[in-house]
């Protein structure tokens, strides 16, 4: 491995879990909120003490997967949303420029507003929530910073680490169902990329190996869907006979208030560029993780 000593923030949630099991723990030092027997204390929101952990430890790579993630918990906490997206994600930052080591951050599809269905690296994002734009401000400052030592990965909507950390649509539906819910009623006016957290961290890893140009980098699963198609599909590979409704955003409105684009469909076009684009289709993708975690 290209990289001995690598530092993670976020090691326990949806993404931090799935690397877990494609790498050697030995050579990681795992933090987050969220503790366990391999897993430090280590809250990024606390710069003196996150700075002394990793000068003490002295990694070869900082990789930031820690995040608040909820769209309705960041609309209604903003202070805390930009916090922990913002102003810790740049402080992991500084602290890689001054050891003069590579660093990774996680964006999201979601910084882009309502102007377009398919976006590329080359778009200019709108983000309309305050998630949207707690990222969006994090890769703004690290573009404009002279250290170029850094990769930033955007994700679309995310999907894996099984029902004991899969906080998306995905497991959302399957705990429906686990309640008994025998009708289901889906969005189909929001149009994205259903992403493997597997394919995303494998790939991750591929590009650190393989000497990938630092830089901005949408990656996500091939293809695109609505939330409607995304539970069909789930539906139909699980054989669970509902009966899965269209509706529109309105239904949801007091539930999930923060604002989202209609289309947050991202084509990985500098990948594709350089031939590296390693993420599977997402219907692939989805029937793997639900053979995994769900077929029972």
């Amino acid at each position: 491995m290209r990289f001995k000593k690598i530092f993670i923030a976020g090691a326990n949630g949806m993404l931090g879990t799935t690397l877990q099991k494609n790498i050697d723990t030995s050579e990681f030092l795992l933090t987050d909120l969220d503790t366990s027997d391999n897993i430090k204390f280590c809250d990024i929101r606390d710069i003196g003490e996150t700075a002394r952990i990793i000068k003490e430890y002295k990694p070869d790579i900082i990789f930031n997967f820690a995040a608040l993630v909820d769209l309705e918990y960041c609309e209604t906490n903003k202070d805390d949303c930009y916090l922990t997206n913002t102003i810790a994600s740049i402080n992991l930052f500084n602290l890689s420029r001054d050891m003069n080591i590579p660093y990774v951050f996680i964006s999201t599809a979601g910084i882009f507003g309502n102007d377009k269905e398919f976006y590329t690296e080359d778009d200019q994002p709108y983000p309309l929530s305050a998630y949207g734009k707690s990222k969006y401000y994090t890769e703004q400052l690290l573009l404009n910073q002279e250290y170029e030592k850094y990769w930033i990965f955007r994700a679309g909507w995310m999907m894996g680490g099984g029902p004991d950390k899969d906080k998306k649509f995905v497991n959302k539906i399957m705990k429906k169902v686990k309640s008994g819910v025998k009708d289901l009623y889906v969005v189909d006016d929001k149009l994205g990329v259903p992403t493997y957290t597997k394919d995303f961290a494998t790939s991750i890893m591929k590009h650190m190996e393989e000497d990938l140009p630092y830089g901005l980098y949408n990656m996500v699963s091939q293809g695109e869907a609505s939330r409607y198609e995304t539970a069909i599909e789930i539906n139909k590979h699980l054989k669970l006979g509902l009966t899965v409704n269209k509706v529109d955003s309105n239904y949801y409105n007091e539930e999930y208030f923060a604002p989202r684009p209609y289309s947050e469909k991202l084509i990985n076009a500098k990948l594709n560029k350089l031939d590296r684009n390693y993420m599977r289709e997402w219907r692939v993708c989805l029937h793997e993780y639900l053979d995994e975690y769900f077929k029972n």
